[in-house]
């Protein structure tokens, strides 16, 4: 699906994406596609994140990319299944939930997650998907072992 025919939405909460599929066709446009854990986009719309142990304030919204880097060269749901469950214990804290965006890379956080400016939120992850991205996960991962 090409940017143009991409459909936006004002807010996360206008379009709810269902499967590991449905988002592999969302992430292979023409723009880098993020995955952010938060409050949502109205929440977020004008405020930045904030480094939580040295307390300053970062230029943009800490991210995790949705899009695969050259490298990888597995299944396109392998990738998105690892890139979800990496942060899934964000959505433990109150009010939060899972929502895609695209925006301006402005720089990278203390943990060299991308930070992003002018955010378009392009949708919600469903519950369902969440599970479809654990199993998958944990079916094709060796997630205990370290580099």
């Amino acid at each position: 699906m090409d940017t143009a025919s991409r459909p936006r939405t004002t807010d996360t909460g206008a379009r709810v994406i269902g499967s590991l599929d449905e988002l592999g066709e969302i992430v292979q446009g023409d723009e880098p596609v993020y995955l952010r854990y938060s409050c949502g986009f109205a929440a977020d719309r004008d405020s930045t994140s904030k480094d939580g142990e040295s307390g300053l304030t970062l230029p943009g919204l800490s991210v995790n990319p949705l899009t695969p880097e050259q490298w990888w060269t597995r299944p396109m749901q392998d990738w998105l299944a690892r890139q979800i469950c990496q942060y899934r214990h964000l959505a433990e804290e109150e009010d939060r939930f899972p929502w895609i965006l695209t925006g301006t890379c402005v720089g990278r956080g203390p943990d060299c997650e991308p930070l992003l400016t002018d955010v378009t939120p392009l949708g919600r992850l469903h519950d369902r998907l969440l599970h479809e991205a654990e199993m998958v996960y944990d079916e094709r991962f060796d997630t205990g072992n370290q580099p």
